[in-house]
């Protein structure tokens, strides 16, 4: 495989909402009641809404930065590389490293919107996320048709209003929502009660894949008082093994299984271990009643499950335990994980000492993608001008070296 001939496709990266999003998506009497942004005195930006201050950019938008200027501390606009929340530029940035397309996941409302549940007025919070998914619809993915899988996000504390989104979404195109890995950590039902279930059938209905972003079930664990950021960054990725297993145990996949998740920036390291506990589990203990539909815990993931890796180079040797099937790549673009600007350079290192040939190495950069979320990806953009040599082409005047943050101050201050 040449890296020039390769097609990527991201499975998980990650927008940085505009502030002026709400502005044509909104209802016009209710505008001055919709999130806001709000600069503090040092200048930093940060999203209210409600009274309350949700989700803000820290390590989430430190692409170009050298890395001895990130933390974890709220950022202005003016400091990030515009790509984090300019649609255009980040086409340009996506170009410049070769990757076709992306599936982007929401910054301010929580990487499935439940940052949003816990402002008062919940009928002005079920506006909220009808208008953020009509921006991420129609200005974000739809500003370069081709580019993007658009990703919605649900009114997770309204069921009805949920089912409602997912038909409205699905008449919108959309293949895939968001959703918390562990609800039962924010006070929710857990999957296996039936409180989701006509969420779980209107996704089951019209084919839309469930994601679930590493974060959230970090709360399961109890840290100690000197907990630092290290520890959740490395951890995060381990705990979709409990996910995993709670939609397993759960029967959701039994009552409805037509449902397909991805376990977003999960990571595949820890599948094959858990494959072989599960396979050994479900022939020994029957008579615990665990059913999976009479399969085994490996068949089971294969056929509803993607594990999902920015890189992972030991656990490409176990693919064919995973299921080469079942394994898609990620950027990450603007996080810290990212692979950005050299995503090719990186991915296909990984593979070819894993030993993988050209077959298994489309499958995982794009086509396990396509297949899972529905995806054409040439059905407006040529073959041959989706391959990383080709992308990149077009953008050789992006400037992808390390850019400190007061030069992005500075060139934001003369843009405006």
């Amino acid at each position: 495989m040449k890296l020039e001939e390769m097609i990527m496709i991201s499975v998980d990266d990650h927008a940085i909402e505009p502030r002026e999003m709400f502005v044509n998506h909104f209802p016009a009497s209710r505008l001055g009641e919709a999130p806001r942004v709000v600069t503090t005195d040092d200048g930093q930006d940060r999203w209210i809404f409600q009274g309350l201050e949700l989700g803000a950019a820290g390590l989430n938008a430190v692409a170009s930065w050298p890395k001895e200027e990130w933390n974890n501390d709220p950022v202005g606009y003016a400091e990030m590389r515009p790509g984090c929340y300019d649609v255009h530029d980040r086409v340009r940035d996506m170009d410049a490293n070769g990757q076709l397309a992306g599936l982007c996941f929401p910054t301010f409302p929580g990487f499935a919107g439940t940052h949003l549940m816990n402002a008062p007025d919940k009928g002005l919070s079920n506006l909220v996320v009808s208008a953020y998914n009509d921006w991420h619809v129609e200005d974000w993915a739809g500003a370069h048709p081709g580019r993007f899988l658009p990703l919605g996000i649900l009114p997770v504390w309204d069921v009805a209003a949920s089912v409602a989104e997912v038909h409205r979404l699905n008449a919108l195109g959309v293949r895939a929502v968001t959703f918390p890995e562990v609800p039962y950590v924010l006070g929710l039902p857990s999957f296996s009660t039936d409180h989701w279930d006509p969420v779980l059938a209107a996704l089951n209905d019209v084919g839309m894949v469930l994601c679930f972003h590493i974060g959230g079930a970090f709360r399961l664990l109890q840290r100690p008082p000197e907990y630092s950021m290290d520890q959740h960054i490395i951890l995060s990725p381990q705990l979709s093994a409990v996910a995993w297993t709670d939609v397993m145990v759960s029967g959701m996949l039994t009552r409805f299984p037509n449902l397909r998740i991805a376990m977003s920036e999960g990571g595949i390291g820890w599948i094959p271990f858990l494959l072989d506990r599960v396979d050994l589990h479900v022939s020994n203990q029957t008579w615990l009643g665990l059913d999976l539909g009479g399969m085994s815990g490996t068949e089971y993931f294969r056929k509803h499950f993607l594990g999902c890796f920015i890189t992972n180079p030991s656990s490409l040797f176990l693919r064919e335990r995973i299921g080469i099937e079942a394994i898609a790549w990620e950027c990450d673009y603007p996080h810290s994980d990212s692979t950005w600007p050299k995503s090719p350079e990186v991915f296909l290192d990984e593979c070819l000492k894993a030993g993988m040939d050209d077959k298994e190495i489309d499958m995982v950069s794009w086509q396990n993608a396509c297949r899972f979320f529905g995806y054409e990806p040439f059905s407006t953009i040529e073959r041959s001008q989706a391959t990383v040599g080709s992308l990149r082409s077009r953008a050789k005047n992006v400037d992808t070296g390390p850019t400190s943050r007061n030069e992005f101050r500075r060139r934001f201050a003369d843009a405006h």
